[in-house]
């Protein structure tokens, strides 16, 4: 076993970066969050197996809705995780618990914020996810049960965050690993048993949340965490605000983004979006498993910068970014060998699958466009560089899959509306050989969301190169 790397700043010791350390972080995050995604693939096969495809189309736009809504406020996690990481490389894991209880304080107005958003934007949302009044109905049921669990979701984050920011990964996985299972179980029951279609969907996922919450809870607890809290401290609040509110910005666009890109499928079509969520699922499993090595650059990069350990610095990101892409790799490859089975494991339905196989592509490609902007998260949330994490979400989001994605809806507009007779001639002709499906349709929308991917770790790039060249830059408060 290599000897621990000591850390002068505190009276406690780091690991030495090499991949045994890497490793032993980034796999209970792997396998934990490989749950994750599996659930979906569960609660897909479940929904994928009914004779109407509707239910799998409602809990695709309700649990888009719901992750837009919600998962906005995920800044919670990565937030926390950023400064607890670069507090314990500063000044000792002791202070750690003095974070975790300055991130809890902040979960009650963001919960009622949040309650209050859901409420208030549902409406407003769901008409534009299609004109299936049924399925807007399904969703609409999906959500109401949902939205009883924010607070506990938002609990879950900052819990998470901490842990991960400790270098104690165990805990989200066993906090995950539980959830998922028993969420899985209750879906069958409530959805084959007790035929509650979305809404039992949506019941699984509330009461396995709160499973996790607890698992949390008795953790924190076994670490130190006691009641009554400290009170808020003004310095560190403003820190966490400000890295918060970056990320809140960052998370909302990607959200939005995909809330894009199911919106726009729904609109050809109930069989477009089912076959989507397929997809959008499987990336989950990739970003997800990929996760794992970018968590361990979050907790590992923090902790050496609050540390001021520069050599430990590189040599986590040569490694994080190699392990990054041979698993990308892969993954692409298994995708490309697999694809068929794993499509019809998913789903037996008439429609959905003919779709499905003629969308290999886009599954196999989804580990190489998107390994790289997935691990330069990881860094920058280590180096608390989260403006530039928005600013680069913001960029792609706007200047790449934006007008991408809605440049056929821009080009029939246009066809309709200008009477210059070169430009309609030339659009007809481009529409009738593209956009005359659904499908092909559906493929441009894909290309962007493909672009978008790649576009993201595109405009990290300066900053990682300052970050390579120049650490002492990204320091964290004085504790």
């Amino acid at each position: 076993m290599p000897k621990p790397y000591s850390v002068s700043a505190s009276d406690q010791t780091l690991p030495v970066a090499n991949q045994r350390t890497i490793w032993a972080l980034s796999w209970p995050i792997i396998l934990s969050n490989i749950t994750v995604p599996l659930l979906g693939l569960v609660d897909t096969a479940i929904l994928g197996h009914l004779d109407d495809s509707r239910p799998m189309a409602a809990v695709a736009i309700g649990a888009q809705l719901f992750t837009l809504l919600l998962w906005s406020f995920g800044f919670l996690r990565m937030g926390t995780t950023a400064v607890t990481a670069q507090a314990i490389g500063q000044s000792g894991v002791n202070r750690a618990l003095f974070v975790l209880q300055q991130a809890l304080w902040t979960v009650l107005p963001i919960g009622i914020l949040c309650l209050t958003l859901a409420l208030s934007l549902t409406p407003l949302l769901l008409p534009f996810f299609g004109d299936d009044l049924v399925v807007k109905s399904m969703a609409a049921e999906y959500l109401t049960v949902r939205f009883w669990g924010i607070p506990i979701v938002l609990l879950q984050y900052c819990f998470i965050g901490w842990f991960i920011g400790r270098g104690d990964t165990r805990i989200p996985m066993a906090m995950l690993i539980v959830a998922n299972v028993l969420n899985a179980l209750l879906d069958y029951l409530f959805v084959w048993h007790f035929d509650m279609g979305a809404a039992g969907v949506a019941l699984g996922t509330l009461l396995a949340d709160t499973g996790a919450l607890l698992i949390a809870i008795y953790a924190a607890y076994r670490c130190g965490l006691r009641l009554p809290f400290s009170a808020p401290q003004l310095t560190l609040l403003k820190n966490m605000l400000v890295i918060n509110s970056h990320l809140f910005v960052r998370t909302l666009c990607l959200l939005s983004v995909f809330a894009l890109f199911t919106a726009l499928g729904a609109n050809q079509g109930s069989i477009v979006v089912a076959s989507n969520a397929v997809l959008i699922t499987l990336l989950l499993l990739i970003s997800n498993a990929l996760d794992g090595f970018a968590h361990a650059a979050e907790s590992l990069t923090g902790r050496y910068l609050g540390a001021k350990k520069i050599e430990q610095v590189h040599t986590t990101l040569k490694l994080t970014a190699l392990d990054t892409v041979l698993v990308a790799a892969l993954m692409s490859i298994a995708f490309a060998l697999g694809g068929d089975l794993l499509f019809t494991l998913l789903t037996d339905n008439p429609e959905v699958l003919p779709r499905l196989e003629s969308m290999h592509l886009w599954l196999w490609l989804l580990p190489l466009t998107g390994a790289a902007s997935y691990w330069l998260d990881g860094v920058m949330i280590g180096a608390q560089a989260s403006k530039a994490m928005r600013n680069s979400m913001l960029a792609a989001a706007f200047f790449v899959f934006l007008p991408l994605a809605t440049l056929p809806h821009w080009l029939s507009f246009m066809t309709e509306h200008l009477t210059s007779f070169h430009w309609v001639e030339w659009s007809e002709n481009w529409q009738s050989s593209w956009l005359s499906n659904g499908s092909s349709n559906n493929v441009y929308l894909w290309v962007a969301f493909h672009l978008f991917l790649l576009a993201r770790a595109v405009f990290l790039l300066p900053v990682f190169l300052t970050l390579w060249r120049n650490p002492q830059k990204f320091s964290a408060i004085d504790w």
